[in-house]
């Protein structure tokens, strides 16, 4: 089994990054594959609207960060994307992926409507944000950035689970529940 690990945190010591080093660990206990991607070092251009992907099934732009990290999530198994909330929406980063990559998550039937292309996959969306539990919640902040990755993913055909965490900024550290938390869900989502 091939697990990637999409890391959307511009912060390398913040409570996503803390979260995926304790999933990734979680997954090479368990002897899965795992490879990390940092969004932060990603090269990669805006989408320019053209929709020539969608006949051609490729992007017509110069090859850049977007068809490497394109090709791991075709080749992956399952799939974790730890995402801090950006005022209820995912960072821009993992939105320039997605934007340039739709052509390799789903198709289109006759009706225009999308096909997954990633049916059977699992994936896990970690969420935290600042704004206090159950807040982060009510207030569409850690929901709202998950909802948004769930509908490309989604979409795409994966399974997806999540973990929402608020109160970040008055309780930065990860606690033991936390940690178990983890755990436990990359032992399912690892699970066949």
């Amino acid at each position: 089994m091939k697990l990637l690990i999409i890391n959307a945190s511009p912060r390398k010591n913040g409570n996503i990054s803390k979260r995926l080093l304790l999933m990734h660990a979680e997954a090479e206990r368990a002897g899965i594959s795992v490879f990390v991607e940092n969004a932060q070092h990603w090269n990669i251009r805006p989408c320019i609207g053209c929709m020539k992907c969608r006949s051609s099934k490729y992007c017509i732009l110069p090859e850049d960060d977007s068809q490497r990290v394109l090709a791991l999530i075709q080749e992956c198994d399952a799939m974790i994307i730890g995402s801090p909330c950006y005022w209820g929406n995912m960072p821009g980063t993992l939105k320039l992926l997605f934007d340039r990559i739709v052509y390799g998550l789903m198709d289109e039937n006759g009706l225009a409507m999308p096909v997954p292309l990633h049916k059977g996959k699992k994936a896990l969306i970690v969420c935290t944000s600042s704004t206090p539990w159950p807040f982060n919640i009510l207030m569409g902040q850690t929901r709202g950035t998950v909802r948004a990755i769930k509908e490309v993913i989604g979409t795409a055909g994966f399974k997806v689970s999540t973990i929402q965490r608020g109160g970040t900024k008055n309780r930065p550290a990860i606690t033991e529940r936390d940690a178990r938390r983890c755990q436990k869900a990359v032992r399912r989502l690892i699970r066949r």
